[in-house]
């Protein structure tokens, strides 16, 4: 992918986004984001005050997202969804997975392969718990996602564990051309 191609490619699904007043995250899905041909795409950071992350969020959702909380295994709607889409960040609706990288890791949390774009996620020591892992925050607005262990899958090897709370899943409404 030349630049040029990606510039032209992000300034449509901006305009096509825009026009039609649909997310970005629906309007990536419904273009070329899971077949890999969009990496990662401009944002501008997402700041709010503690109130109003509390005014746009479910209690539940602002626990884990912007407490640092976990869900219980085996308790999110997002462990049975297997069609084809994005799972992207349930505070801002930043893209953040593609069902094409999603696996049963049996551990009872959402669990993926890779990011749709390395850029759109951050990962962070975290200490808590008497344990060292690597935290996985979304980068555009800081909420907390999971945590990224290396105990995954080829090609990577890596198990991107996240709360399913926080993301919610746009599904591919792409139609098939006949």
């Amino acid at each position: 992918m030349n630049r040029r191609f990606f510039l032209r490619s992000a300034m449509t699904l901006g305009a096509v986004a825009g026009l039609s007043r649909i997310s970005l995250a629906q309007a990536l899905t419904q273009n070329d984001l899971l077949k890999g041909k969009i990496a990662a795409l401009p944002f501008e950071k997402v700041v709010k005050t503690d109130a109003e992350w509390k005014s746009i969020l479910t209690p539940e959702q602002y626990y884990i997202t912007r407490q640092k909380g976990t869900e219980a295994p085996y308790t999110s709607p997002l462990n049975k969804i297997h069609g084809k889409g994005v799972f992207a960040c349930v505070s801002c609706s930043l893209p953040l997975f593609s069902s094409s990288t999603k696996f049963d890791s049996h551990t009872g949390w959402p669990s993926f392969w890779q990011p749709i774009a390395k850029e759109n996620v951050r990962e962070e020591v975290d200490n808590s718990l008497g344990a060292t892992r690597t935290e996985v925050l979304c980068n555009r607005c800081d909420a907390h996602l999971g945590h990224v262990f290396d105990d995954g899958p080829k090609p990577t090897g890596l198990r991107y564990c996240m709360n399913g709370i926080a993301m919610k899943f746009v599904a591919n409404v792409a139609k098939k051309r006949k």
